[in-house]
This record gives C-alpha cells, sequence and structure tokens, in this order.
C-alpha cells in the first residue's frame, strides 16, 4: 500500500457491500461496517453527511468523488471522518455486485471470492486539494453555463411564474399562517435544531419535502404535509399520518405516486416542472401561506451545482413568484426571539419573591406589606 493510500486493517478491507447508484437510497440500507458501493460524481455535503453517519468501512465510487468542476465538500468530509474512498472503479462494478455481497478490497482492487471485479484510485487529500484549485480555475465558465441554462429551462417552464400549474386541493389550512418547508439541503438538522423555539411558538404549518420529513419527526415534529418524489423518505416517516402529495412529471409520469400505490397510502398528485422544493413553495403561496421559512432549501450557487440539474430555471422562477414571503430559517434563527410565556413571568416573579422574603424575616416592619404582596403574586398566577 502507498503512502498517498489510506489506513485499513491489513492493508484491506473486507465486508459487506451495499450497492446503489442512488446514494440517497443506499444510506437508508447501510449498516456500520459495510462497504458503501456508489456512483457519485462530485459528492455533496448532505450526502456525504449521511454516508458519515452511517458508519461504513470504506466507500467504492464507480465515477469520480470530485471532477475539478466545482468546489463540492463531500470527498473531503468523508476523509476527515476517517473514510476511505475508492475511485473511478466503473459502473459495471454495480452489476456484479449485490446487497449482501462479500468483498474485499485490497490495495486499489476491488475482490468478490478471489475473482477481482475492479480496481480504481484512492482518494487522497493532495488530489481534493489540486481539484479545488482546478474548479477555482474553471469557476467563471461554470457560472456563465450555469446562467445559459437557467434561462433556458426558465422559458420552458415560465407557466411556473404565470400562474399556470394547478395546484392540488388539501385538506391543511395554510392561508394566513406561516409555512416551514424542510428540504434535505446543507446544515438541515443544525438550522433546524436552531429554530426549534420559533415552531413551538409559532406553530407554522410543517411541509416535509421528502427526506425532510423525516428530520422534522427525528425533533418530535410531526409534519402535516409531505410532498417529493417519495425517493428519499422513510416508510416511517409516509405512515405519520401527514398529508401526501406526490410531486409529478408535466406528462402525469409519477414514481412517486406508485410507491404510494404500492404502500396502499391516499395521495394526491400535483404535476409541476421543476423540483419538489419548487413544488412546496408554489403550494404554500397558492394556499395563502403569510409567511415561508425554507429550511435546508437551495439558496446559493454551490447548492444549485451541487443538485445537478443543467439548469435551475424552475427554482428561479418559483422564488420569483413567492417574493418577499419567502425567507430563509437561517434568518429567522438569527433574528427570532421567543414569545415571552407565562411561565417566564412566573419564574420572573418567583425570583423576586426571594429577596422579599428574606426581608419578611429581618424587618417586622415591612412584614404586613410583603405578606400582602405575596397574597396578589399568588392570585395573578392563580395559586388561591
Amino acid at each position: 500500500m502507498s503512502n498517498n493510500e489510506p489506513r485499513l486493517s491489513a492493508g484491506k478491507a473486507v465486508g459487506r457491500a451495499v450497492a446503489d447508484r442512488h446514494t440517497k437510497r443506499l444510506v437508508q440500507r447501510i449498516a456500520p461496517g459495510d462497504i458503501a458501493i456508489i456512483s457519485h460524481a462530485d459528492i455533496d455535503e448532505v450526502s456525504a453527511s449521511s454516508i458519515i453517519a452511517a458508519k461504513p468501512m470504506a466507500v467504492v465510487n464507480a465515477s469520480q468523488s470530485i471532477t475539478g468542476r466545482y468546489r463540492c465538500p463531500g470527498p473531503l468530509m468523508l476523509l476527515d471522518a476517517g473514510i476511505p474512498v475508492l475511485d473511478g472503479v466503473g459502473e459495471q462494478l454495480l452489476d456484479l455486485v449485490a446487497d449482501g455481497d462479500e468483498i474485499e478490497v485490497r490495495e486499489a482492487t476491488v475482490y468478490r471470492g478471489g475473482v477481482e471485479l475492479a480496481s480504481g484510485e484512492w482518494l487522497t487529500r493532495e488530489r481534493v486539494e489540486a481539484m479545488y484549485e482546478r474548479a477555482e480555475e474553471n469557476l467563471e465558465p461554470e457560472l456563465e453555463k450555469f446562467v445559459v441554462n437557467t434561462l433556458q429551462y426558465a422559458i420552458k417552464e415560465k407557466d411556473i411564474i404565470l400562474g399556470g400549474v394547478e395546484c392540488p386541493a388539501i385538506n391543511t389550512r395554510i392561508r394566513g399562517r406561516h409555512c416551514l418547508i424542510a428540504v434535505r439541503g446543507s446544515a438541515f438538522r443544525e438550522d433546524l435544531e436552531a429554530i426549534q423555539s420559533y415552531i413551538c411558538d409559532m406553530r407554522p404549518v410543517l411541509i416535509g419535502v421528502d427526506g425532510g420529513a423525516d428530520a422534522l419527526l427525528e425533533k418530535g415534529f410531526p409534519p402535516d404535509i409531505i410532498i417529493g418524489d417519495m425517493d428519499s423518505v422513510s416508510d416511517h416517516a409516509l405512515g405519520c399520518g401527514a398529508e401526501l402529495i406526490a410531486h409529478a412529471y408535466p406528462d402525469g409520469r409519477s414514481p412517486a405516486s406508485d410507491r404510494l400505490t404500492s404502500m396502499g397510502l391516499p395521495h394526491m398528485t400535483f404535476r409541476c416542472p421543476g423540483t419538489s422544493e419548487d413544488a412546496a413553495m408554489l403550494l404554500a403561496y397558492d394556499k395563502g401561506a403569510s409567511l415561508i421559512v425554507a429550511l435546508g432549501a437551495h439558496s446559493n450557487m454551490r447548492d444549485f451545482l451541487e443538485k445537478g440539474r443543467p439548469g435551475m430555471g424552475s427554482t428561479f422562477l418559483a422564488r420569483l413568484k413567492v417574493g418577499a414571503l419567502l425567507v430563509d430559517a437561517r434568518g429567522v434563527s438569527e433574528l427570532y426571539r421567543g414569545r415571552l410565556r407565562v411561565g417566564h413571568i412566573a419564574w420572573i416573579l418567583a425570583a423576586a419573591t426571594v429577596p422579599l422574603a428574606a426581608s419578611v424575616f429581618s424587618s417586622h416592619a415591612v412584614s404586613g406589606i410583603a405578606k400582602l404582596i405575596l397574597l396578589r403574586i399568588r392570585v395573578m398566577l392563580g395559586f388561591l
């Protein structure tokens, strides 16, 4: 094993394989100590975080974990977490290996039963840093390509902003209320932690977009609505009692609806171009939300590049349409201060009685007045 290769036990990794071309599906099945086989070019932050949480022994990537197209954070996150990554082994490995197969990764080659299946190159910090430098050089042409593609898609999907999308009828009352749209995006868990007091005080309508529904449930907030492609949301979340809306292509095709139907779950279908995140925002806007709080949503250039679409025209148009109603959860966490509750007042008054009680025992002159004040406080707090 060369100095650039990661340290594996006895120079190799032997374990149970879990293989999937979709990383967000794979992380739902992988267990600690497994070897994850993926096909993921430019690993994004959310995917890397999910892989790290699953604690695999190693990751084998059929694609290049970083291509130099932009500065994706995922590969460095995996290395920092001590997870070795074998890169560029080729798509054929996903056709050769099934979940549960015992495989061996030795040096830079993958074996099963002593038979060589594929070879690649170990991802190193030096290679990641070199690709980051290339990404800086590529920034201007990538931005130009992004803008051109976004405008092209915006023309195709202009019905979003012109009102040509028909939202489904729902039972959840949204008009005049805040809506929190939870997306499985960058730092979504940390942002959700930061706005828990806002959720408890304002009780917004909670809309989970795919895996965002699971994030809400993890914090003890059952979603009112779940919308999306339903490819990264758990069966548990789908059965929590939320209204289910299957995001469908403009032509009516909906893999999400197929999954929900196979599970026997009643649902509605929403034909809408663009992402499920866009569909959730348009739904909240159409139903009269007074404020739309986006948690984990795509909000900057890196987010859009990580999304992987040739253009993000629909996202651009959706945000234009909802306009001033849309705020980011990180802004809410900075600006929101919880309401002063009766409990807070009670604690303040209780604290104030401590020095007052001390004076009662030390001075007979104020005893009568103190007792009268304490009596009034007890009446205010409902203790009499």
